[in-house]
């Protein structure tokens, strides 16, 4: 299995070279050269599996010089060991009859972003020894929240790599910023940067096209990689989660044999809700794809109306890991939708650069108006929803999972579908105590991590322990830079 750029179909790189690099040199991102069908019989197959079983027989067809006994290895290693605290990994949970949960923050930083990015670490380690790299790869991470932790963690201490993460100065909560700021390893940094999520995924996108940094970097022993979703190393373990929850479905009896699915899925980089839609084209049973956005609704206007428009307000909202105007993984979508047309997506991505927005051609409005669905939610209807789900329920959700409820409760509204669906749930309610705790009717918070035993009192939910860990450990890094100190900040890193 080759991969190619969005940008440049010539440009071709194996499985190894891909994931090392993370994005390809002419800033497009790096994509299957074909994009594998199931067999027919894949489901029956894997209903019967582990989770760790099923990432190896997705992954397997994407990862030409991967042996099938390395990813076993290295899903062992990923999901098991007692990292994660269910089971089977990422659990479906039933609600109703046609409502169903996906909860993915069963891992080691209580987020979805774990499901990646446990696996992540080990795909890039091996890719290094397979190209025979000698120079230490230096990550490079923008969070909007929690892919900062995940990727801390699942780096820590890795050998032959460095990584430093930036992330939006009071653009996160106060208990993903804790998580990062304490990071224990020996080759971890992390940097607050002023402005929004954007402002340094843009910044870390600068970094990754400088020349000059790469020729600096190179003569130190270095180069740059990326933990970001813009590596297809951090999508493919995505696409397991789809295909295991059909089959949790399926052997449950909640659904029968061929019968499809609504997936939806609260989404600002657009990464977890791609997955869903390579899952489909590879032969699980999904219909319609449901994008779930906050305030910063960019995607759902996209979605509905063609035109791609960043030239908006900026809402820092409850729900700050969808806070993102700019969808990096969204030029994926587009190539698949435009026939993997690299000149029209050089033209759009051209265009978003220059004018802060595109509008894509009738065709493909037609394709995402067939596959999508949209609808986005404001704070106030997000905190509705956490209530709501907890004195119904008494089911405990986090702002972003609320988005995603809100948004499917008006889908429902408006169409009278009834398709069983699943929910995915992106982290756990902990890693927003305040908010969480407001839409419960708490106005009072207690300070700093005692906020987390609050909402375990008020509730009744234990604290994941993880998160309860959190109490006995100190900051390592503290102040913030502008944008446009990022390069020194990674200079100084790699002294």
């Amino acid at each position: 299995m080759n991969y190619l750029s969005t940008r440049n179909r010539d440009l071709r790189m194996n499985a190894p070279q891909a994931i090392a690099q993370g994005l390809a040199p002419d800033g497009g991102l790096l994509t299957p050269a074909v994009l594998p069908r199931l067999p027919s019989s894949a489901v029956e197959t894997m209903k019967e599996m582990s989770y760790q079983q099923r990432v190896v027989y997705i992954m397997n067809s994407f990862l030409e010089g991967f042996a099938a006994s390395e990813l076993t290895t290295y899903a062992n290693e990923a999901y098991g060991g007692g990292k994660f605290d269910a089971e089977d990994v990422a659990p479906v949970r039933k609600l109703d009859d046609s409502t169903y949960c996906l909860e993915l923050w069963h891992g080691p930083t209580c987020a979805f972003k774990d499901m990646a990015l446990q696996m992540l670490p080990h795909l890039l380690t091996a890719s290094l020894e397979k190209n025979d790299e000698k120079k230490t790869a230096c990550i490079l991470v923008a969070t909007s929240g929690d892919t900062g932790k995940a990727a801390l963690e699942g780096f820590r201490n890795v050998d032959k790599t460095k990584i430093l993460v930036f992330y939006p100065k009071d653009g996160v909560s106060d208990i993903q910023e804790l998580q990062m700021v304490t990071q224990e390893g020996g080759n971890v940094g992390v940097s607050a940067v002023a402005g929004n999520f954007d402002d340094a995924q843009t910044g870390v996108k600068r970094l990754f096209a400088s020349k000059e940094l790469a020729g600096t970097l190179a003569d130190r022993g270095y180069f740059l990689s990326s933990a970001n979703s813009i590596n297809w190393g951090r999508v493919l373990p995505q696409i397991v989660y789809y295909a295991s929850a059909y089959c949790d479905l399926l052997k449950s009896g909640a659904i029968t044999k061929g019968q499809a699915i609504n997936v939806c899925v609260p989404t600002g980089n657009f990464g977890n809700i791609l997955a869903a839609y390579y899952a489909k084209e590879m032969g699980i049973p999904i219909n319609r794809l449901i994008c779930a956005s906050n305030h910063n609704n960019v995607l759902t206007d996209f979605i509905h109306t063609g035109t791609y428009d960043r030239n908006r307000t900026f809402y820092n909202t409850l729900s700050p890991s969808m806070d993102i105007l700019i969808s990096s993984n969204l030029e994926r979508m587009i190539f698949e939708l435009s026939g993997r047309n690299d000149r029209l997506v050089r033209e759009y991505m051209s265009q978003l650069a220059e004018y802060g927005s595109y509008r894509v051609d009738s065709p493909i409005r037609t394709k995402l108006k067939r596959l999508f669905s949209a609808g986005y939610c404001d704070d106030s209807q997000t905190l509705t929803m956490i209530g709501l789900m907890w004195k119904e329920l008494e089911y405990l959700i986090d702002p972003h999972t609320a988005v995603a409820f809100h948004v499917l409760d008006e889908y429902r509204a408006e169409t009278g579908d009834d398709t069983p669906t699943v929910v995915v749930s992106t982290a756990s309610p902990f890693k927003f105590c305040a908010s969480v705790l407001t839409a419960l009717g708490v106005k009072d918070h207690k300070p700093g991590v005692e906020i987390l035993d609050q909402l375990s009192q008020h509730t009744g939910v234990p604290v994941p322990m993880p998160l309860a860990r959190l109490k006995n450990k100190q900051r390592r890094f503290s102040g913030s830079i502008q944008p446009a100190g990022m390069m020194d900040c990674v200079l100084d890193f790699l002294k």
